[in-house]
């Protein structure tokens, strides 16, 4: 399908457009230079990790599928289990393994043993856009080390090559 169509979303109750590869990265590269807020998503103003990932979503796919509760800093630290990579496997579609596509969400994890919370979108093979704390959203290469902590790789619904 086109970008800009519509169609039923597996698992969600609402029509959503279908984009590609190509507006998701491009929708990613408008929040560049977004500051780092938490909590928050809104380009130009402010945003996390999440939040970053929530207005691409917003703005190629269309409506978010649930509100989002508030959450703390830490978050992962305090709570059991992978809220982040359980939430990315009810609205997302896995990937299997550590391989990724441009356009796709990648979940990080900073240490083994800890819950992932850090996530970003795949530029390209070797690039992706993210909101990190201190710091305005960025296009950063994913080097070893990025790589060696990458956790989970999900795919927008709907979206084509």
């Amino acid at each position: 399908m086109r970008a800009g169509s519509t169609a039923k979303i597996p698992g969600l109750a609402m029509e959503a457009k279908i984009a590609n590869q190509a507006a998701i990265i491009a929708a990613a590269r408008s929040w560049l230079g977004t500051p780092y807020r938490h909590q928050a998503s809104l380009k130009g103003v402010g945003c996390d990790c999440l939040g970053l990932v929530r207005g691409v979503w917003r703005e190629v796919i269309g409506p978010e599928p649930q509100p989002l509760p508030p959450y703390s800093a830490s978050w992962a630290e305090s709570e059991a289990g992978e809220m982040l990579a359980e939430a990315g496997s009810r609205f997302l579609v896995p990937r299997p393994g550590r391989e990724f596509l441009p356009g796709d969400v990648l979940l990080f994890r900073w240490r083994a043993g800890y819950a992932a919370k850090h996530a970003g979108i795949a530029t390209a093979r070797d690039h992706m856009i993210h909101a990190q704390d201190g710091a305005c959203v960025s296009e950063v290469p994913l080097e070893r080390w990025w790589l060696r902590h990458l956790a989970f790789v999900f795919h927008f619904p709907g979206v084509s090559a």
